[in-house]
């Protein structure tokens, strides 16, 4: 599995980077700073989820899934995931196939152009 993001000044990604919105969550991306050392980071807000042991639950799905896309991920990008409240009722397969499509996707918007 990946590293982790742990600064908070790591999570900032600026709203013109290339990102994904699902009804599960949203994922932006950036280049890494370390190149084949890409990370991702997880969110889940008190103002979405009141209660911790929702945001953990949601924290622990994204995980999960992404334990199955691992392949999918960019060794060049950073990925972060804004969870969403309808995360929670999701059921195993919605939630790869929508990890699925966002990293594909974003593979597509991130890719550098070739000059």
């Amino acid at each position: 599995m990946r590293n982790t993001i742990k600064q908070h000044k790591d999570f900032l990604i600026p709203d013109d980077a290339p990102r994904f919105v699902t009804d599960f969550f949203i994922v932006k991306s950036r280049p890494t700073k370390w190149p084949n050392d890409a990370r991702y980071g997880l969110t889940a807000t008190k103002r979405t989820f009141k209660l911790a042991h929702d945001r953990n639950r949601a924290k622990r799905l994204v995980r999960a899934w992404l334990r199955e896309c691992e392949s999918l991920m960019s060794p060049e990008m950073d990925y972060v995931f804004i969870m969403r409240a309808p995360i929670l009722v999701a059921k195993k397969p919605d939630g790869i196939a929508q990890i699925t499509r966002a990293l594909k996707r974003l593979a597509i918007i991130g890719a550098p152009n070739p000059a």
